[in-house]
């Protein structure tokens, strides 16, 4: 409960520097460009259709998703304001720049994982993507272990099975917070949330549980055409 209590503690301090950072006037004087927002992207689809997963939980998890799409458009619009003013050596500019990334990367990878949320069938073994993980892992079975021993791993973050760019290689990789860890030019073929808030208020510590549940609703439909994307 501690690492859960020090991600909601890392949440307010995130909270609290975007709301006071958006508090300070903007020079009149510099008249900058309106760029397009991140828009939160809506996947209530999933509701009552991820057996094993209450829907209380999803919600939650969907609203905290969406505070990651306001705070990179806040944090965007602040970085913005600081370069018309022409205060990008300020700390709040170097703080906001590291805070981005963050900021970004834990919208993004929602995304990716509410997407392979809700399939109901397995991975057909015809599949380009099953023929893959049994050429590079042995087995889709022992694929499958690697990724729930990536998963299982101590500590609050992401397990992804990622396609490297120099050999093409499916790789499972463990990724600390949001921002690292990731495979420089790799893409994220199956993304799972291990973060505590992920599981917590349905299964307490138990987080085997939930890679089960996890495992029992990947939509294989899409994990398949990212991987055909890349190729």
């Amino acid at each position: 409960m501690k690492l859960c209590t020090l991600c909601s503690g890392l949440a307010a301090i995130t909270a609290l520097s975007l709301t006071s950072f958006a508090m300070a006037e903007a020079p009149t004087s510099v008249k900058t460009e309106v760029k397009a927002k991140y828009k939160a992207k809506n996947f209530d689809h999933l509701i009552g259709n991820v057996k094993g997963l209450d829907d209380e939980l999803l919600k939650m998890h969907f609203k905290l998703y969406q505070g990651y799409v306001t705070n990179v458009n806040n944090a965007s619009d602040q970085i913005e304001g600081l370069n018309a003013a022409e205060k990008n050596r300020s700390l709040e500019y170097a703080g906001l720049k590291k805070l981005f990334a963050w900021e970004y990367n834990g919208m993004t990878l929602h995304e990716y994982y509410f997407a392979n949320l809700g399939g109901k069938d397995p991975l057909n073994e015809k599949d380009p993507l099953f023929i893959k993980i049994a050429d590079d892992f042995g087995s889709y079975d022992l694929w499958k272990k690697d990724f729930i021993a990536t998963g299982a791993m101590r500590g609050i973050g992401w397990a992804i099975a990622y396609i490297e760019p120099k050999e093409g290689r499916l790789i499972n990789t463990w990724i600390n917070e949001h921002d690292l860890g990731h495979l420089a030019g790799g893409k994220p073929i199956l993304v799972m949330d291990v973060f505590e808030h992920a599981y917590i208020t349905q299964f307490a510590l138990d987080r085997a549980k939930y890679i089960d549940v996890f495992f029992n609703n990947i939509n294989w439909s899409e994990v398949s055409k990212r991987f055909q994307d890349v190729k």
